[in-house]
């Protein structure tokens, strides 16, 4: 297993480059650089946070563009994601923004969305997610997600848990941004420590999705 020794000036650079030309060309001549500077880094990091969470997906690079309007080939940023359930669990990423960590569920339909919103109105369960989601933005993280503008069906405007009801999405994130950490070996430990904070709200929600 290569050691994690932080992301590379390249890996930035190549992002700052991949948003002005986003193409074919471009990716050709620089598929090293993503190579060397995202892909291995962003894997020795994962592989160093295996232990205690599991093993992640390296995202692939390239975008589905069969049903898009944006028909740039390629992802402006590479992810890499822990499943702790359907859609749930653990996510770290480098763009050209930096770095940032983050956790939550990015989506749920059907009977997961319900049993979660079940969850939610349920007073015990409800205000302990609230409890949680307190928690973590007291440490510095942002909170977030797709929400409902209006109230979801068979909810209240005026039920006490209303703005976590409108949620069809929940999802903690902490940006490091250009900070220097990300350059250093040092990253490992700041983003473990992150997922183990996050790890309540991926609890809470994995159990109550199929």
């Amino acid at each position: 297993m290569t050691e994690f020794t932080g992301f590379p000036e390249a890996a930035l650079d190549f992002y700052d480059d991949l948003e002005m030309d986003n193409t074919k060309s471009y990716w050709e001549a620089h598929k090293q650089v993503w190579t060397d500077a995202v892909k291995a880094p962003m894997t020795a990091l994962t592989d160093a946070l295996a232990e205690e969470f599991g093993a992640a997906k390296v995202f692939r690079p390239y975008r589905d563009v069969r049903f898009a309007k944006d028909k740039t080939p390629y992802k402006t940023h590479q992810g890499a994601f822990v499943a702790a359930g359907p859609a749930v669990g653990w996510y770290v990423e480098i763009s050209a923004r930096g770095v940032r960590s983050g956790g939550g569920f990015y989506e749920a339909g059907g009977a997961n969305l319900a049993r979660i919103r079940e969850s939610i109105d349920h007073e015990a369960t409800g205000k302990e997610l609230g409890r949680i989601l307190a928690t973590l933005e007291r440490k510095g993280f942002e909170v977030g997600g797709d929400r409902l503008k209006t109230s979801p069906r068979g909810y209240d405007a005026d039920h006490p848990r209303i703005e976590l009801l409108r949620y069809k999405s929940i999802t903690v994130g902490r940006p490091y941004g250009f900070d220097k950490v990300i350059h250093s070996p040092e990253l490992v430990d700041a983003v473990r420590q992150d997922w183990r904070a996050m790890k309540p709200l991926v609890e809470w929600v994995s159990a109550r999705v199929d």
